[in-house]
């Protein structure tokens, strides 16, 4: 497999899987979760609900999909450069999103999902939890995780392990995920290492790996050893179902799926000179970040308003085209044109550091 060069915002077969696992995590929220978790709809959807099940995995989709575009996104980088690519990426579109919900929740006056400036103050960082508060919504969850990573990785390119170790990293992690999940079950251990959804991470890297630097023996194993220790960490989400909603996605049904995703990352990657890319694409695979962010107690508040006067149905439907509108609006009209600011102040901020370093450091020497 070859790379040639392209902007990662342009892959479009990334781009359309990313869609696709969103909408299936949307799925999952408003014809399963929304009537199972504690009655937040006011009506269920029993006839979807056997399938939306399913939809929660498009989640575990997302991190493989991460694996494989931050890998990418490493490459000839240094750690401040990917550090701050990341950051301008996800913050401005998670400020806008968490304070339109935090609005919408306010305005709403619903007990079903309380809301304070303490909480919303809490979630300007991005962890909540951290200080006490509860996520503005219950999917920043992901997002958390996805710092996590990014932490990981930004810490491998500062000390040069990730263009040089890459491979013994990935072993390292995923005997660590391994060890965590089948023995210890150790909570900080999962968080600081990510040992549930490390091996989808993993993955990602490697189906990278393999795509830029070519086949190689341990690059394969590594991928088969993170599928596999993926199959059994599936079933720390599948039991948190059971316990919380009395039903859960079978383990074959699991296996079956976790092939799928591996398979659809990978196809993927293969097919990317196959679809073209496009204004179409682009903003298909750019309001996935703004819907994924909004969809879930907007949504509820939205269908709860509709169902009465539309029907359940079509308030679903409804609100799910108006999701994927709104989205497209935001990335359109506000993230992105953020994201150039946030660029370059950001960019003149460093020029400035670096300016000012060099100032010191030269009368530093002029001194001795």
């Amino acid at each position: 497999m070859d790379v040639r060069p392209a902007r990662l915002d342009y892959i479009a077969t990334l781009d359309l899987l990313r869609l696709a696992a969103a909408l299936a995590v949307v799925l999952f929220h408003y014809f399963f979760r929304g009537a199972a978790a504690e009655g937040i709809l006011a009506d269920g959807y029993p006839l979807a609900a056997r399938f939306a099940i399913h939809g929660y995995l498009g989640v575990n989709l997302f991190f493989l999909i991460s694996g494989f575009v931050i890998a990418w996104s490493a490459e000839n980088r240094s750690w401040d450069q990917f550090a701050m690519a990341r950051f301008v990426r996800l913050y401005p579109g998670f400020l806008l999103c968490m304070t339109i919900t935090f609005a919408i929740i306010i305005l709403s006056g619903t007990p079903l999902l309380p809301a304070s400036f303490v909480q919303y103050a809490a979630n300007l960082s991005m962890f909540a939890p951290a200080f006490g508060q509860p996520f503005m919504d219950g999917v920043y969850w992901s997002i958390v995780l996805e710092l996590v990573f990014y932490g990981w990785v930004t810490l491998a390119l500062f000390t040069g392990l990730f263009q040089r170790r890459k491979l013994e990293l990935i072993f390292i992690w995923l005997a660590i995920s391994a060890f965590n999940e089948f023995f210890l079950g150790s909570g900080a251990a999962r968080l600081l290492f990510i040992t549930e959804f490390g091996p989808f991470f993993a993955a990602g890297v490697l189906v990278h790996h393999l795509h830029a630097h070519g086949r190689s023996l341990p690059a394969l194993l590594l991928l088969a050893a993170a599928f596999l220790i993926s199959c059994g960490t599936l079933s720390v989400t599948q039991h948190w179902m059971l316990d919380h909603y009395g039903l859960a996605v079978s383990s074959a049904n699991l296996v079956v799926a976790n092939v799928v995703m591996h398979g659809a990352l990978t196809g993927a990657v293969l097919l990317r000179h196959r679809v073209r890319s496009s204004a179409l694409t682009l903003a298909l695979g750019g309001l996935t970040y703004p819907l994924y962010l909004l969809h879930q107690n907007i949504g509820y508040l939205a269908i709860n308003a509709a169902a009465p006067l539309v029907g359940k149905w079509l308030a679903a439907f409804g609100c799910i085209a108006l999701m994927l509108v709104v989205s497209w609006a935001i990335f359109r009209c506000c993230e992105r044109p953020a994201q150039r600011l946030l660029r370059i102040w950001l960019g003149r901020a460093v020029d400035v550091g670096l300016a000012r370093f060099r100032r010191t450091h030269a009368g530093t020497q002029a001194a001795e």
